[in-house]
């Protein structure tokens, strides 16, 4: 038997007074967090919510996070993390998709208002019974009349809770990941995965109870929630907490809190390298950094160089997906590191470079990278045909097209076909084609990514458009705004006569940029 929330009860048994989370000037300790998850335990229990229901979560970085994510583990239940960007048509297909009975969603603010767009996504989906709206502060009113909040649901509830029991290969997580065709999937993954890749990563972090990490890739994604926040948890260590990159707010943070580690995506490097500012003592905040590392894309080499020239601090780059827990292979200190690589794989898991057979290729040639292991989901909600394309043999398809060099060190040479990586999110082009053409005015369009130094990766769409229409670039990137989540909206439009085809009709999107 396991639970995934050992993690955080053993930290409150040890170290119960140490500050698990920082939040502005909040300081929460692990028996905080600990007792407030055993509150939201209770309340689901109370509310009907039994062992393996789907309960999804819609949370920026706040304390509120980990408590409820927690709380719905400890009930036996399976969470559904959500992006905070998600509009109501794509909330709806998730609690749907997902079977969700319970969503928590967080109110949010003028520029994101989450619970207005999370509670019309839930009131379409009649088998979810109960939506929380997490309010800024506990006692704080639902802005939604008729609605729960967080607050009252812990209300008059026990800080003291016995965690159902669960076993370690029921499934813990469902995480949604889009591939490259089709709408989301939800990535089972079981205590185990997590456990597993959680306690790795307090090795590939060299982290310690004494450390103080800066959580700022957000936690409803797997790189977040496992290399930092389960991690951190299972070794008692400090997180502070930040909704939003802002390099001057990074820095800011670093300095006060003295921050030994961080973890970010290229584009996190690349502005804390290009923040100029005389306001910080960078010489003391590189004194405390200890360990930073990279993942979500490549990180060009001149920023790795750069940064860890200015910082005094080595980045480890690694790969990891939704499917793997995250983490697959990774620079790791006692095997040394190479610039531009995603280093060797973890401990217990088996990586190969393979041909369209499936047979292992030597070493240098590029081919899909594969592996097997204790990080592999058990598959895809309720996807069978989708799982038994990506699982074959017990080895995961990654889709990704990778080499092996002579010391074992492996290199991502492109991601799966079409993919965007813009700063550090995996964008799926023909999710957002999908979305355009309901446009009236559109023909047909190609969605591409093109290089960008900013983002990594920037989202363009190529449109034709229909005869008698004429449209304005402005005005498509805005209409395609309010249909889709913020950070998969095109943000250039390139109007074309026409679009190039293949003799078969199939768009060339090579021939575009």
């Amino acid at each position: 038997m396991m639970n995934l929330s050992v993690l955080l009860e053993e930290s409150a048994r040890k170290y119960p007074s140490k500050d698990a989370f920082i939040f502005m000037d909040k300081h929460l300790s692990f028996a905080q967090i600990n007792g407030a998850a055993n509150q939201i335990a209770h309340g689901l229990n109370a509310a009907g919510i039994q062992k393996g229901d789907r309960v999804a979560l819609s949370c920026l970085n706040l304390p509120y996070f980990p408590m409820v994510y927690y709380g719905i583990l400890k009930a036996g239940a399976i969470v559904v993390p959500l992006s905070v960007l998600l509009k109501h048509d794509e909330i709806e297909y998730h609690l749907q998709n997902s079977g969700a009975k319970a969503y928590f969603c967080f109110e949010g603010t003028k520029e994101l208002p989450m619970a207005k767009e999370g509670f019309e996504g839930f009131q379409k989906v009649n088998e979810c019974e109960h939506f929380f709206v997490i309010t800024p502060q506990m006692t704080d009113p639902s802005p939604i009349e008729g609605t729960s909040t967080l607050g009252m649901l812990m209300a008059g509830q026990s800080p003291v809770y016995n965690t159902v029991q669960t076993g370690a290969d029921d499934t813990a997580v469902i995480i949604y990941t889009s591939g490259t065709t089709g709408k989301p999937k939800g990535a089972e993954l079981s205590h185990s995965n997590l456990a597993l890749n959680a306690m790795l990563s307090v090795k590939i972090l060299d982290l310690h109870k004494e450390d103080t990490q800066l959580i700022v890739l957000p936690l409803f994604h797997i790189f977040a929630m496992t290399v930092l926040m389960n991690a951190g948890l299972n070794v008692g260590a400090t997180s502070v907490l930040l909704p939003r990159f802002d390099a001057s707010q990074v820095l800011g943070l670093m300095q006060k809190h003295q921050v030994s580690i961080f973890a970010g995506v290229p584009t996190m490097y690349w502005g804390l390298l290009n923040f100029e500012s005389q306001e910080f003592d960078l010489k003391g905040i590189a004194k405390n950094l200890k360990t930073c590392v990279s993942g979500g894309a490549a990180l060009p080499v001149s920023v790795l160089e750069n940064f860890e020239a200015k910082f005094n601090v080595p980045i480890y780059e690694g790969y990891g997906m939704s499917e793997g827990s995250p983490v697959v292979t990774f620079n790791q200190r006692e095997f040394g590191k190479k610039p531009g690589s995603v280093g060797v794989p973890i401990w217990g898991v088996e990586v190969k470079i393979v041909d369209d057979q499936g047979k292992e290729l030597p070493v240098g040639e590029k081919g899909e990278l594969i592996y097997r292991g204790h990080n592999v989901m058990k598959g895809y909600y309720n996807n069978p045909e989708a799982t038994a394309k990506t699982l074959k043999d017990g080895w995961l398809y990654s889709g990704d097209v990778a080499i092996k060099d002579e010391d074992g060190f492996f290199f991502i040479v492109d991601r799966t076909k079409e993919m965007i990586i813009r700063k550090g999110l995996n964008v799926y082009p023909r999710e957002i084609e999908e979305v355009m053409m309901k446009h009236d005015a559109i023909s047909m369009v190609a969605v591409i990514g093109v290089p960008s130094e900013e983002s990594g990766e920037e989202i363009k769409a190529c449109v034709v458009l229909n005869k008698g229409f004429e449209l304005k670039e402005e005005t498509l990137i805005a209409w395609t705004k309010e249909h889709i989540a913020s950070y998969k909206y095109p943000r250039i439009i390139q109007f074309m006569d026409a679009l190039p085809m293949s003799a078969t009709g199939k768009i060339l999107k090579k021939e575009l940029s």
